[in-house]
């Protein structure tokens, strides 16, 4: 008897179309890139402020020939020359961040409709929110 309460309650289950999955599987690709665009943008984010710290030091500093690093290595080079890279550096990072940004957004409405379509058929059946 137990186990005809069992399938009964069974047998309301959604069947899961191609379609369904195939939404589901978009969602979950979503949500990973939206995770790996935090990342990135906290990372650009960081990166900018260090560039901006950077060039306010060499403001500061009174030395025509500064130390500039390239790779592992650190080079001697004119102030003027290191400002002009520096400032170079910062725009193609926050540009790089404002892209991000556009992308991130651009995910979370992908996102936002894909929700609305899976909970409208599967309702409390399935869980797309993080805890």
């Amino acid at each position: 008897m137990m186990q005809q309460g069992k399938s009964s309650s069974s047998g309301s289950e959604m069947q899961v179309t191609w379609e369904d999955q195939q939404n589901i599987n978009t969602f979950s690709r979503l949500n990973n890139r939206f995770h790996e665009l935090e990342d990135d943008i906290k990372f650009a984010k960081e990166k900018c402020d260090n560039l901006e710290d950077a060039g306010n030091e060499l403001i500061l500093s009174d030395e025509e020939m500064v130390r500039f690093q390239i790779g592992e290595v650190f080079a001697h080079m004119p102030r003027e020359e290191v400002e002009t890279k520096i400032e170079e550096m910062k725009e193609a990072t926050c540009k790089s961040l404002e892209k991000l940004q556009q992308e991130k957004e651009s995910i979370v409405s992908q996102m936002a409709e894909l929700k609305k379509v899976l909970y409208a058929k599967f309702k409390d059946s399935i869980n797309l929110e993080e805890d």
